[in-house]
């Protein structure tokens, strides 16, 4: 049945009548079917779309792989001070809770990690669920340090990257896709994002010198290893 389906919909794909546009469909070296509406490169195939102007691929979430997830996010939130609502909507709309989810520019995993925030972050397998919402919330929360705490900035930088976000003078940028990711992840939070500045926190983290153990305080989060939030200011 699976198979008639499969045929079924490439038929209709294939269709040259009122062909606007095309898709173009890859298996990824983890063997997972890829459709988009961009080139994918050397091997994908093509299929004319009839009485279309454009290609979307979603995927709906799964009830019990957003359950199953709950305490990886909570934990993680709670560290980066990021709301888990937060969180959950941006996994929501990035990969519909699919911890293989794969775009065609090379986003990863849940929170669609791109190459270079995997390695900042220290990622090894983004497609590791926990691994990539460490990430993940880890890079969110830089955002949000960026952006003075305003959630549509920091979602606006996410999705389009901070150059964009800084070329338009620190709104979101007038791109269709980045604004219709910012409203979907809006919805998903309740209808609301913050906009107020974010607190300022003091950390601590130990050094050990000649033996002794230092405490060292600074309101810049460390990159990396243990740290302890002391005191935030509003």
């Amino acid at each position: 049945m699976r198979r008639l389906i499969l045929l079924t919909l490439v038929a209709t794909l294939a269709s040259p009548s009122l062909a606007l546009a095309q898709i173009y469909v890859k298996r990824d070296e983890r063997g997972v079917l890829v459709l988009s509406d961009q080139p994918l490169g050397e091997g994908a195939r093509t299929f004319d779309v009839p009485r279309s102007v454009g290609v979307r691929v979603t995927r709906a979430a799964n009830p019990s792989a957003a359950a199953r997830y709950a305490d990886v996010i909570e934990q993680h939130a709670s560290r980066h001070h990021v709301r888990p609502e937060l969180v959950r909507a941006v996994i929501q709309v990035e990969s519909g809770f699919n911890p293989f989810a794969r775009s065609h520019k090379g986003a990863m995993g849940l929170m669609q990690l791109m190459p270079q925030t995997a390695a900042d972050y220290g990622v090894v397998d983004a497609f590791n669920p926990v691994e990539n919402i460490r990430a993940g919330v880890a890079y969110l929360r830089a955002l949000l340090d960026r952006y003075s705490g305003n959630e549509e900035l920091a979602l606006a930088a996410y999705n389009a990257g901070p150059g964009a976000v800084e070329r338009y003078g620190q709104t979101v940028p007038p791109y269709r896709e980045t604004r219709d990711y910012v409203r979907k992840v809006k919805g998903r939070t309740g209808g609301t994002l913050a906009a107020s500045r974010a607190p300022v926190f003091v950390y601590k983290v130990v050094e050990v010198v000649d033996g002794r153990p230092i405490p060292r305080y600074s309101n810049v989060r460390p990159a990396s290893g243990p740290y302890e939030v002391v005191r935030s200011f509003n």
